[in-house]
Parts: structure tokens; sequence; C-alpha cells
């Protein structure tokens, strides 16, 4: 028995055996979730912003025995595809996925730790399999799981499914690759869902008091990757307030971007001028909008934190920054924008070269905790046996 045997029982269907592999083992192009396209900076994001880049080095030295950021926040996930399956004479990918959120928290410079991780298998099927009618999907996938759960195969491995997410699978057209685009809507929901680990994460911190605004100079918590939680993220229930509330003390710091997106009041592209960052300098903080959960304002400011010379590209070194503004003045202060900064430039050492090849962007302490993630996945070899 294997789970793709459960699969052709229970949608009474049939699948091809097709070939199973890791897209990230195969370097398969993924969808790019940390960029909203053509991001137009017409305002100013910071109360007293510099005219031009500001050198954050000073503050840096001042700062480096008494660090801001005392949590650290990534996720992680793997995608496979594990087969096809024939439903009207389309055939459409099964896809799965292991998805990995930790939080880990830095005591002193000495004392590195796991603080919370979240693991979980996932089954990605179109949503066509539901022969129950339109709107039984979830109630119809669920039960999927529970029953595939029960299987001796899996409990032998000691192996649950924390949910069977489904795909849309209307057409897509006739003029476009439709195997491609129903995995990348796929994927997009392993990615949501591990979007939905990450925002629960914080929310538990919060709960605690971990990110308590009675300590306003200490106990940040780095985000890795970009504060734009897409609509399609974001959980029934959940709440602009919630949203606010939950990221007063969290930064995300991004090591990709979209650079030809960026662009400021007069259209004309950042790209050179973000390039040609000097070491511990930072540009201006802007000012922009998201449709998230109803209108939410962020402030987003660019840091070069390696030397350009020892850089493979231009924009090797840049990290983008990001904040939610969370106070009535619309804008985030210029002190606390060079307080993350000059903490920023000072987390980037020691540095993981020669272990990952995004090193010239990479803050240690995330590096460290994506690394903890992914010490926890069952190797591709195992997962992939399951099917």
């Amino acid at each position: 028995m294997s789970i793709l045997n459960f699969i052709q029982e229970y949608t009474h269907t049939t699948t091809y055996k097709s070939f199973k592999y890791s897209f990230e083992s195969y370097n398969i192009p993924q969808l790019n979730y940390d960029d909203k396209p053509n991001m137009v900076f017409k305002e100013n994001g910071e109360d007293n912003p510099p005219k031009t880049i500001k050198d954050i080095r000073p503050e840096a030295k001042l700062r480096e025995t008494i660090p801001l950021f005392k949590y650290f926040l990534d996720g992680s996930r793997r995608t496979y595809k594990v087969d096809d399956v024939a439903v009207n004479n389309k055939i459409y990918p099964i896809l799965a996925g292991q998805i990995g959120v930790a939080v880990c928290e830095r005591e002193n410079p000495s004392h590195f730790q796991k603080l919370e991780l979240e693991n979980q298998l996932v089954l990605v099927l179109p949503k066509i399999l539901n022969d129950k009618g339109k709107g039984t999907e979830e109630l119809y996938f669920n039960k999927f799981n529970e029953e595939l759960n029960q299987k001796a195969f899996l409990k032998k491995h000691n192996i649950q499914f924390s949910k069977t997410l489904f795909y849309d699978s209307e057409s897509i057209g006739k003029d476009q690759d439709e195997s491609d685009k129903y995995q990348k809507r796929g994927i997009a929901k392993i990615q949501d869902t591990m979007v939905g680990l990450e925002k629960k994460l914080v929310e538990r911190l919060c709960k605690k008091g971990s990110l308590s605004e009675n300590e306003p100079d200490k106990g940040y918590l780095i985000k890795d990757g970009s504060l734009e939680y897409s609509q399609q993220g974001v959980e029934k229930g959940y709440q602009l307030a919630n949203l606010i509330s939950n990221y007063r003390k969290v930064v995300g710091v991004s090591k990709s971007f979209n650079i030809e997106n960026l662009k400021d009041k007069n259209q004309k592209s950042l790209a050179v001028s973000i390039s040609q960052l000097p070491i511990g300098h930072r540009t201006p903080a802007y000012k922009y909008h998201h449709d998230t959960i109803g209108k939410v304002n962020f402030t987003v400011w660019f840091i070069r934190i390696r030397e350009l010379k020892y850089s493979e590209s231009p924009f090797a070194g840049v990290i983008k920054v990001e904040k939610i503004i969370t106070d009535d003045n619309h804008v985030i202060g210029t002190d606390e924008v060079d307080m993350i900064s000059a903490n920023l430039f000072n987390e980037r050492n020691p540095v993981c070269y020669g272990t990952d090849t995004r090193w010239a962007n990479h803050l240690y302490p995330i590096f460290l905790t994506e690394t903890f993630i992914k010490s926890n996945y069952l190797s591709n070899e195992y997962f992939l046996h399951l099917f």
C-alpha cells in the first residue's frame, strides 16, 4: 500500500506512476513571492529622512555589545512532484510538500536555541477530484486527509499529513503550458500554508509577551523575507488590527528582490543608486501601500552589508528591509530606522561563505535558523518512497 494507491481507491481515478522528484533539487523555476510588482516610492517613510544615503557604521559601532534582535524567524518548504492523475481526459499533477517554520532565540552571544518549531507534511491535489459538488471542497479533502492518516503504512512509519490542500483545476488556456501552471498553483498553496504558520508563530510570541512594547529598544524579531503577505496567505478571521499589533517589533529582511520593480516618485528606477551603495550605508526609507488586509502602510529601505568588490553582482551584499507602520504619524521615526539598520549591519558576521551561495546577503542568525529547520526534514528519498 502507498499514498498513490490510496488516492486511486479514494477518488476512483488512475495515477501514472510518473517520475517523482523535488522541485528544489532540479532547480525548476519557482514563483517569486518576495516582491510586489511596480513598487513606486512617492512618499518618505521616516520622519527626518536624509537627503541622500546615510552611513550607519558609527551607530553600529556603538551597538556592537547591545544587540537589538533577540528572535529570528524563518520559513522553509520542500516541494515535490509525486505523480499525475487523469480526470475527464485531462492530466493534473499531484504535489506534496514538507514545511518547516521556526523561531530561534538568542539570549546572549554564546546561547542560541530553538524557541518554536512547526513541521508539516502536506499533499496537494486538483480540486476537480471532489465529486461531492461545488462548495464542499474543504469537507471532502479534510475527510480524505483523515482517512489517509489512518492507513497502517503511515502509522508504521509514524507519519501524519497535516492537511490535504487543493488547487484550482479550471482550464488555463490553450496557448499556455497547463501542466506548468497547475504545478505553480499547487506550489503557491504550499507557500501560503507556510506563510500562515509564520504568522501563527509571531502571534504566539506576542501572546507570551516576548515581543513586548515595554522594552522598546530590545527584543525585536527578524523575519526572513518580505512582510508583504498576499491575501491568499491570510487565514479567515485574521484582521488588520492583528497584523499591526503583532508586527510592531518585527522587521522583514529580504536577501533577494526584483530591482526593476523599484521606482521613485518620478518613475525613475532606483537600480543604479542601490547598486552603488557603499558598505555600511543605507538609503532613505520610503513608504508604500499594500492591500494585504485592508490598507497596510510599509516603510522600506536598503542597506549594503558587504563590500561591493567582494560581491558577484551589484546587488549581492544589499538587503531590503521592511517594517509595518503601526502609529498614527504614518511614518517610522528616523531614530528607529537608524537603530534597526545599525543592528542589521552588526548581524552580518560571522558569514556562511562556502556553505550557502547566498552568503553575501545572509544574516548569520537567519542562516542558523534555516539550517536548523532543514535538519528536521525527512530525506527526499524517504519522503518520496511513501508514494
